[in-house]
């Protein structure tokens, strides 16, 4: 393949992911009421719902010399960013299937304008509560914003793979996608958005920081706070385990192509 044509075909993509962006953005928000602000008034309404519970709560991430506001912003919006990703994905065949008709739309443009979608709005909400929590006084600026970007960019590689397969999986299969929700909720404490691998006890500590997951938020987290350390994160261990996740949703979708329905 050429330069010129390797070009074109990426610019024709750019246009379809971008035209199925917009299409989930006003199928989803509407533009009744506040419209597209809904992209981001809901994520900030649930990471400041969780915020105000654990800023009553006694003790807390701070007793560890990590503040608790930006320890919670940061663990429960990108966890959020991973959520939406993941169980959006089940039954998308089912609502874009007639989009198939078109030869340039694929499934994987699909998938991708979501995890795009989650992704910008994910990432708009956590700078927006992070910057009003270091004008109030409540936090810090990012320490490492580097690291910070690559353990978000981690999750959402790590996020992305895994709506690949769930979008294959649930493709006319309504028992698995019976569990698809459940899985993102078992999720929740495996994950480490709200604990550090330092604050658990041998041997659960090697265990959990063996969970690629954890590895990411560890890496978040060490992005964001002086006192954090990257001791449980391991770079490769988490690229292979992304590549992986991610080659087997490529896989996944391929085969799935064949079977959809288009009514």
């Amino acid at each position: 393949m050429s330069a010129a044509a390797l070009k074109t075909g990426l610019a024709v993509q750019a246009n379809v992911v971008g035209a199925l962006l917009m299409r989930e953005i006003h199928t989803r928000y509407g533009r009744d009421n506040i419209g597209y602000l809904w992209m981001f008034v809901e994520p900030a309404i649930l990471t400041l719902a969780v915020l105000a519970i654990h800023a009553g709560a006694p003790g807390g991430a701070d007793g560890h010399g990590i503040d608790p506001a930006p320890f919670t912003i940061i663990g429960y919006s990108t966890f959020i960013l991973f959520r939406s990703i993941f169980t959006r994905a089940e039954g998308i065949l089912e609502s874009n299937g007639p989009l198939l008709y078109h030869r340039q739309v694929t499934i994987f443009d699909m998938v991708l304008a979501r995890a795009l979608l989650e992704l910008g709005s994910i990432l708009s909400v956590l700078a927006l509560l992070l910057t009003a929590a270091v004008l109030f006084g409540y936090a810090q600026p990012p320490e490492r914003p580097l690291a910070m970007l690559a353990g978000i960019a981690y999750l959402w590689v790590w996020s992305f793979g895994l709506a690949l397969i769930v979008t294959a999986a649930t493709n006319e299969n309504r028992v698995v996608e019976k569990f698809v929700h459940p899985i993102s909720y078992i999720l929740l404490p495996l994950s480490g958005a709200f604990y550090m691998v330092s604050w658990l006890p041998q041997p659960y500590r090697d265990w959990v920081a063996k969970f690629p997951m954890t590895q990411m938020f560890e890496l978040i987290r060490y992005g964001q706070f002086s006192a954090a350390e990257d001791t449980y994160v391991e770079p490769v261990y988490l690229a292979f385990w992304c590549a992986g996740v991610l080659l087997a949703g490529l896989l996944a979708v391929r085969a799935v192509r064949s079977h959809v329905q288009i009514n």
